[in-house]
């Protein structure tokens, strides 16, 4: 992590996403934009919850680690996101883990601060109500989706949801690691042999390669059209 210290630049990440009025006045000096690198982490699950961040610009993944070590994907998230929304409101440690999956730029807010200068600013309350409430509808959308599509529509999604990012910087082309493919059975509710059937009946197809490691998207738009629409955004 590294703090962005340009204030023109963290104004005008604020004016991008219509945000100058969802903090007042007396909190806007203590709004912080902070710079990710891939691969890095923006919270941990389990640790205390201190700073609000809002997702601004680049894609992050969101998941959760079992006691015995495995990790389930839950979500990817693009702007405009808020991490910590609800560990600020019930007063609780870090829910989820989520790692930055292209860079990152992120709004931070102390929530000592949010407490003392915003606790009861309306339209601060009303954006974490739609931020929570969006939520809730795009986690039900996501098990009507696993339930109601084929492994190779499910696939496509995820590969398209890992590997590309918009709004990111220029350049930026993910691969997805071999070593993931468990995690990965498991978030698109299959079984990790149909998954490795999928893998290769969409490689004869020229849509993907897997080579030295990873899977790598050889037709985006191949992909697109199988997927429909990029539910797990």
């Amino acid at each position: 992590m590294k703090e962005v210290t340009d204030r023109e630049q963290l104004h005008s990440f604020l004016r991008t996403h219509q945000l100058e009025t969802v903090f007042n006045e007396p909190l806007m000096p203590h709004l912080s934009l902070y710079r990710f690198d891939q691969g890095e982490w923006i919270c941990s699950q389990g640790e205390p919850s201190e700073v609000l961040y809002v997702l601004v610009k680049g894609k992050i993944k969101v998941y959760t680690t079992s006691a015995e070590g495995k990790t389930l994907i839950l979500s990817f998230k693009t702007p405009l996101e808020v991490i910590g929304d609800i560990e600020y409101i019930q007063e609780i440690p870090i829910i989820n883990t989520v790692e930055a999956v292209s860079p990152v730029h992120m709004i931070g807010i102390p929530y000592r601060f949010l407490k003392k200068y915003a606790a009861d600013y309306a339209p601060l309350l009303n954006f974490l109500l739609d931020v929570i409430t969006r939520k809730f509808y795009m986690k039900s959308n996501f098990l009507s989706f696993n339930i109601l599509h084929p492994v190779e529509v499910r696939l496509a999604s995820y590969l398209l949801s890992v590997t590309y990012d918009e709004s990111a910087d220029a350049g930026f082309q993910g691969q997805l690691s071999t070593f993931s493919l468990t995690d990965v059975a498991n978030w698109i509710g299959t079984s990790y042999r149909h998954l490795n059937r999928v893998i290769t009946k969409l490689s004869a197809e020229g849509l993907i390669e897997r080579s030295n490691g990873f899977i790598v998207v050889k037709d985006k738009e191949g992909l697109s059209a199988l997927a429909d629409q990029n539910i797990y955004e």
